[in-house]
């Protein structure tokens, strides 16, 4: 009986020893796992964090902006097909009525609001890529257009950036391909911030040794934020 007894203890001890060895090995292996895609999210969203930073402070500090936006205009296009429809649509149907329109005068890029002159019948539709902006002015009854191109330079490019797709004119933003593509990276740079923090919290508490430090800036953090947002708010 005794001998039955120490036999069953032996082989807890060791079930025990081999689940406390697997908890060890899988948190280690969590950890690996955290720790490397910390790492490299964070060289992949390096850049466009900083485009976003850097814009900021343009955005900021006009004062920065050096330089005026240089123009040229370009010669009139004549004998133009355009839409028969095109005066009486909005929104996003002009836009995609536009776009072949501009296609064939050779402009591309992310329209924006669309303005229309029903007495002069005209429309003035501009046109955006980061670092440049093209003017279309379109004389229905002539059937003819006037294209003026200005570099804004690269302080504008990253500010186009920061602020595009915003909410404002929703229903027609997108509608370049590679601006379609630039808010799906935006996108992807929050979720992978939101990681980031995550992840850098979990590392951070993992390291006993720097528990007191990360508590301190963390509450320093903390404190300044919130003091900020009450002094704003009141």
């Amino acid at each position: 009986m005794t001998a039955g007894i120490n036999r069953l203890t032996i082989i807890l001890e060791e079930s025990s020893s081999v689940s406390e060895d697997g908890g060890i090995q899988m948190n280690r292996r969590f950890y690996r796992v955290n720790r490397d895609l910390h790492l490299y999210f964070g060289l992949f969203i390096s850049p466009f964090v900083l485009v976003f930073a850097i814009s900021v402070f343009f955005l900021v500090h006009s004062r920065a902006r050096s330089g005026e936006p240089v123009g040229a205009a370009g010669p009139i296009v004549t004998d133009l097909s355009l839409p028969a429809d095109l005066e009486t649509v909005s929104g996003r149907q002009r836009i995609d009525k536009l776009k072949p329109v501009l296609e064939r005068l050779g402009v591309q890029g992310e329209i924006g609001w669309v303005q229309y002159f029903p007495k002069q019948r005209r429309l003035i539709v501009p046109v955006t890529v980061p670092g440049r902006l093209t003017t279309v002015t379109l004389d229905v009854t002539n059937r003819q257009a006037s294209i003026e191109r200005r570099t804004t330079g690269l302080a504008d490019a990253l500010m186009v950036l920061h602020m595009s797709p915003g909410q404002h004119m929703a229903d027609i933003r997108k509608n370049w391909i590679y601006m379609r593509l630039w808010s799906w990276l935006a996108d992807a740079t929050v979720y992978l911030t939101l990681f980031l923090t995550v992840s850098g919290l979990y590392l951070w508490y993992v390291l006993r040794a720097e528990r007191k430090v990360g508590i301190g800036l963390l509450s320093a953090g903390a404190l300044s934020f919130f003091g900020i947002v009450y002094a704003l708010w009141y």
